[in-house]
């Protein structure tokens, strides 16, 4: 029987610039001609939301932002070097990065040897990290080596398959030239003081972004903008089904796995309900306090709907962790929720077990 670890992260792309730039996100979308001036005008914003952008564009606010998201990385990692995982899997998201127009499928094995990654020079735009200065003043020949468990993969996707998911495997990235940043990120802040990596990875991509993945490209957009939406990602209680099945191929293996979920929840840039200035943080704190309650009812009611209209289109990585741990039975040891208003979107930490 295998031991499982279950832990939740960001991969949140502007935790690589300096805290000047934090806030490029907003900054841009505040010069979005579509978006009421007034909406746009920090006068009419909340204390919280005032306080945060300041007089320095959130520069500051930056420094302490960056501060609870290193600890909790550095605690993430403590955590993961204590288990020793033989692999560590990671739900993350494809932002039209490695999928594009020949492909979009649901969920992907990557069954992948070691990669070379060179994360500037493969920074894509959806990272926001194209041609930007980076906090760690790396260059482009800056390179990492991310080790891969192909028989651990090939394992889960045989499972998987087995078992009626119908998922995708994939020997050799498509598009991208190594991987995307949803897991390129979650390596790099977990050696964010540049100790070394060396904890072998699967990627699971999941397509979060649904009918924004191809028609906006993944990523930001004007409120003009007018391209026919694409198909739907897969609705919340099938990401917790296809969790689920995850944890049952892996806990009947002999291996030690950890389960990862990397993203950050609602992103301001895809919530049309704040003018797309902030994140939903009333959703998200619901979602939050039914996982700390352990109420997965909660999660598996959510409707597609309603993850699209809080911009959580990520949190569906989350969903599958969430269906892991339910299957699994395991039991929340630790999580924080680093709330803003500035900083596009809600970060979450989560450790489950092991067990």
């Amino acid at each position: 029987m295998a031991e499982i670890l279950g832990l939740g992260l960001s991969h949140y792309p502007m935790l690589c610039v300096p805290d000047a730039n934090m806030a490029d996100i907003l900054a841009w979308t505040m010069e979005d001609p579509d978006i009421p001036a007034h909406e746009k005008d920090p006068a009419n914003w909340t204390p919280a939301m005032r306080g945060e952008w300041s007089n320095d564009r959130g520069a500051a606010a930056a420094a302490e932002h960056r501060r609870h998201l290193v600890r909790n990385f550095d605690r993430a990692r403590a955590v993961l070097d204590d288990f020793q995982p033989d692999a560590v899997l990671i739900w993350g998201d494809d932002q039209y990065e490695n999928f594009k127009e020949d492909l979009i499928p649901p969920w992907t094995v990557c069954i992948y040897p070691d990669l070379e990654v060179f994360p500037w020079r493969h920074a894509h735009e959806s990272a926001a990290m194209e041609g930007r200065r980076n906090v760690w003043n790396e260059g482009p020949d800056q390179r990492f080596m991310l080790r891969g468990r192909p028989d651990v993969a090939k394992h889960l996707a045989t499972g998987l398959l087995e078992a009626g998911i119908d998922v995708a495997y994939a020997y050799k990235p498509l598009h991208h030239a190594s991987a995307g940043h949803a897991f390129v990120n979650a390596a790099l802040y977990l050696d964010y003081h540049r100790r070394g990596f060396d904890h072998p990875v699967i990627m699971m991509p999941l397509n979060c972004y649904g009918r924004r993945v191809v028609s906006a490209r993944g990523f930001l957009t004007r409120f003009s903008h007018d391209a026919p939406p694409d198909p739907p990602s897969p609705p919340p209680w099938r990401f917790m089904q296809m969790g689920a099945a995850v944890a049952r191929v892996l806990r009947d293996s002999p291996h030690r796995i950890a389960l990862v979920a990397s993203s950050s929840w609602s992103h301001a840039f895809l919530c049309d309900r704040t003018w797309r200035l902030k994140p939903d943080t009333p959703a998200d704190t619901r979602l939050y306090r039914a996982m700390l309650e352990h109420d997965y009812a909660a999660w598996e009611n959510t409707s597609l709907a309603q993850i699209e209209a809080s911009g959580q289109h990520e949190l569906l990585n989350w969903f599958a962790l969430l269906g892991a741990m339910r299957e699994l039975d395991m039991q929340v040891q630790w999580a924080e929720m680093i709330r803003t208003d500035v900083f596009n979107s809600n970060k979450v930490f989560v450790q489950y077990g092991p067990v």
